[in-house]
């Protein structure tokens, strides 16, 4: 377990619709994880991408968490509101940060290889400028070339062990504004993890291959890389990951202690017969701090 004064955690859910049970397991596991090294847990809404979030369903996360037990330290911090920070950081990265012209067809009929979360590797077409005509779309952060000591990133994931990424050959050069205008998850999620003092995050597998390119622009703007914990993700019958995207249906509010047990099974967790909700949370805490007691054994 981590030093018990030092310990700041968070949940970042994009309001792009209801909680549903794949937002509400990493939910649990940010908070368990926060409560049992008796550290705090913060809330903020990954909103950067205006487009994308949905009237009232930041109020609704919100409103569920709380009768859900799950209550949150500070104010809840919107991403929408901290461009200026954003944009303070992209200043700081200088000549790494460069303009790209390229599409989105582009990079994919490039063919260089596909990245572990099935995106396009950028092939590097505007690292040495942009090409005579082509106007800039988005900005990208250079990454080292293959074989550079600084390429290859290496960071113990508290639930999966050690774990490893080319950044050049697996990634490529990656995007920090996007086409749209729009800051990208990368830099945003590095910026406020800073700024609020994140020590450890906890989230979803499915943002395990982000990780190195966090850390990697962790590194470029000189902050504090937190310990992270990657959980397993619900997937559907499709065997993909349970989203917002694929019709995930929001949590049935009405049966709190039946979406939480059902959170805790998935997690691995031996609660027991529980008949409210505050009673669930502290079995909930000691189970998910043996769990960790084991995994460290």
């Amino acid at each position: 377990m981590s030093n018990q004064t030092s310990y700041i955690g968070r949940f970042a859910p994009s309001p792009t619709g209801p909680l549903h049970a794949g937002s509400l397991v990493a939910a649990m596991a940010s908070y368990l994880d926060a409560k049992a090294n008796h550290g705090r847990w913060l809330l903020r809404m990954e909103d950067v991408d205006e487009a994308r979030t949905t009237a009232g369903a930041a109020e609704s996360i919100l409103a569920d968490l709380d009768t859900l037990g799950m209550h949150w330290d500070g104010e809840v911090v919107f991403q929408s509101q901290r461009t200026g920070l954003y944009e303070a950081a992209f200043d700081r990265l200088g000549r790494l940060a460069y303009p790209c012209g390229c599409t989105r067809r582009e990079i994919v009929d490039s063919r260089i290889c596909v990245a572990a979360d099935g995106a396009a590797v950028y092939p590097g077409t505007c690292r040495d400028g942009l090409p005579v005509g082509k106007p800039a779309r988005a900005y990208r952060l250079r990454v080292p070339d293959p074989g550079h000591i600084d390429e290859l990133i290496i960071f113990d994931d508290r639930w999966l062990g050690r774990m490893q990424q080319h950044l050049a050959i697996e990634v490529g050069d990656f995007v920090l504004k996007r086409a749209d205008g729009f800051w990208a998850y990368q830099l945003a999620v590095v910026v406020d993890d800073a700024d609020q003092g994140i020590t450890h995050v906890v989230r979803g597998a499915d943002l395990l291959d982000s990780t190195a390119r966090q850390i990697y622009l962790q590194r470029q703007l000189k902050l504090a890389t937190p310990h992270y914990l990657h959980v397993p993700v619900i997937t559907n019958a499709d065997g993909e990951k349970l989203s917002k995207q694929n019709g995930a249906q929001a949590i049935d509010i009405k049966q709190p202690l039946l979406a939480l047990s059902k959170a805790a099974w998935f997690l691995g967790l031996d609660i027991g017969q529980v008949d409210s909700v505050s009673a669930f949370w502290p079995l909930a805490t000691t189970a998910w701090a043996n769990l960790e007691m084991t995994r460290q054994s």
